[in-house]
């Protein structure tokens, strides 16, 4: 079964509280996704390139119209140290939070992560130049 038949046969809410047993093409890379080897019983993600799919407004509803490929374009810890993908949506530009999954490509994360450090929101040739007047004072 494909992800938008989902939205058809189960009722609304339906995947917050039942494992998703469905396997999927990813539409980023083409790559068949299983569930297993997620760690997780909510696969939302691509674990090869990150791509997610816009199929819900809240966790598990299969609500949203839009199904937008999602962009993973950054991380986040939680409290309790686990990592967490920021997606957002290519079409309308929804950002939602989705765990990292156990067979996620480390790679990609930690290229995602280090993304911030690679392009700062300042020249790098003034970074001398900033650094001093940020001691002096």
């Amino acid at each position: 079964m494909n992800r938008e038949n989902k939205r058809k046969q189960y009722a609304k809410g339906y995947y917050r509280n039942n494992a998703c047993t469905d396997s999927f093409n990813c539409k980023g890379c083409g790559h068949l996704v299983t569930p297993g080897g997620s760690g997780t019983e909510h696969r939302n993600h691509c674990p090869y390139c990150l791509l997610s799919q816009h199929l819900d407004i809240d966790p598990g509803d299969r609500s949203a119209d839009c199904g937008g490929a999602m962009d993973a374009i950054g991380v986040w810890v939680r409290k309790d140290g686990e990592w967490a993908l920021i997606h957002r949506c290519k079409i309308c530009g929804h950002i939602s939070s989705n765990r990292i999954a156990a067979d996620d490509n480390p790679l990609i994360l930690m290229s995602i992560a280090m993304k911030p450090l690679g392009n700062p929101p300042f020249p790098l040739a003034r970074i001398e130049e900033l650094t001093k007047l940020m001691t002096s004072g």
